[in-house]
């Protein structure tokens, strides 16, 4: 199985049971990590661990990575659901370079969020 593969599972694995911890550790410590085109660089660990727990996200989805040495592109979608209730869907893109240890040693990410539950298109992920 290919190092994005292995990360996808993993990752979806822990979203979906709100482990930031378990998502977190997909991180190297030093990872370089930005959540948002528009963000500064943060600590992915630390993000992972706010972030992942925040909301529910009953039904997650991974695209086929798209590899090249230790670099993976990967389109994911989700549905989520907030504390209060309010239900969103984020679909973006995760683009991985992972060191040799088979952390992700840096990430950058694309993201849109909308209101509602929408599942991907039948296209989508391919």
């Amino acid at each position: 199985m290919s190092a994005g593969k292995r990360w996808a599972e993993a990752f979806e694995r822990a979203w979906r049971a709100g482990d930031g911890e378990a998502a977190a550790a997909l991180y190297a410590e030093d990872c370089v990590f930005r959540a948002h085109p528009f963000r500064e660089l943060e600590s992915a660990r630390t993000y992972m661990r706010r972030v992942v727990p925040e909301t529910e996200a009953p039904e997650v989805w991974f695209g086929e990575p798209v590899e090249e040495g230790d670099v993976a592109a990967l389109e994911y979608w989700a549905l989520l659901v907030e504390p209060n209730g309010a239900e969103s869907t984020i679909a973006g893109l995760h683009r991985i370079r992972f060191g040799a240890d088979g952390l992700v040693a840096e990430a950058r990410d694309y993201w849109h969020l909308e209101p509602g539950h929408r599942r991907p298109p039948p296209e989508w992920g391919r």
